[in-house]
């Protein structure tokens, strides 16, 4: 039963995996358009020259790809010194308490419904063959050999943020001023609508809810940029 079971262990941990870097991108793609278009939208709504919007677009492009870049390095470094500090600690245990990692390891088959007798077989046999991976994926869960790269992480971050950010500021600064606006705020209502859908079937969830709260979050988003910019653009010379 046990040697049924373990050849899509990998497989699956391969795949959600994946479409947890896939999410990932797709919501740093959704927060590239949004903040740049409330944006460039806010600066529009202000002034007609394409100038203050290519610079306010560019700046608010720079900024949220770093910001993305740094938030998402800082935080899978933590991750990552975490997962590392419970497999020096889970190594040490081992050598210096097997009898009683065995133990436990038995204990931790036994809660996932196996007979104690069964579950003693399967800890010991996986325990002669490699007891640190066996200890490890029981226990804490992780693949020593898969452990997120910061700096992947902080890259595809950025990434994803500017792929987000270039179409509301080509779409604006390529249209006439009185169009930009209103073809600006269809465009990323649209684009919303797209990643909103491509988030709720990588995770399984209704695709209309997550397109509403895209859709409805990115247009209020650029309503209050817009009336922003329209009200005080003159205010300040």
């Amino acid at each position: 039963m046990s040697g049924a079971s373990h050849p899509a262990e990998p497989h699956a941990g391969a795949i959600g995996t994946k479409l947890n870097w896939l999410r990932a991108g797709v919501l740093g793609a959704n927060d590239g358009i949004v903040s740049t278009a409330g944006v460039v939208v806010g600066v529009a709504a202000a002034s007609v020259d394409r100038g203050p919007i290519f610079t306010a677009g560019i700046a608010a492009l720079a900024a949220g790809a770093l910001s993305m870049a740094v938030g998402e390095y800082v935080s899978v470094s933590t991750q990552r010194d975490t997962e590392r500090a419970l497999l020096a600690k889970e190594r040490r245990e081992l050598a210096e308490e097997p009898d009683a990692e065995l133990e436990e390891l038995v204990g931790l088959y036994e809660a996932k419904g196996l007979t104690p007798a069964t579950a003693r077989t399967v800890a010991i046999e996986l325990t002669e063959h490699n007891a640190f991976a066996a200890h490890v994926d029981a226990e804490l869960g992780i693949d020593p050999h898969e452990l997120t790269n910061p700096w992947h992480a902080a890259l595809s971050s950025a990434a994803a943020f500017t792929v987000g950010a270039l179409l509301p500021l080509l779409t604006i600064l390529l249209l006439p001023a009185s169009s930009r606006v209103p073809v600006t705020f269809v465009a990323v209502l649209v684009a919303l609508g797209i990643t909103g859908w491509v988030s709720a079937r990588l995770g399984g969830a209704d695709p209309r809810r997550a397109i509403l709260r895209v859709v409805v979050g990115g247009a209020l988003a650029m309503a209050i940029t817009f009336l922003i910019g329209h009200l005080f653009g003159g205010v300040v010379a």
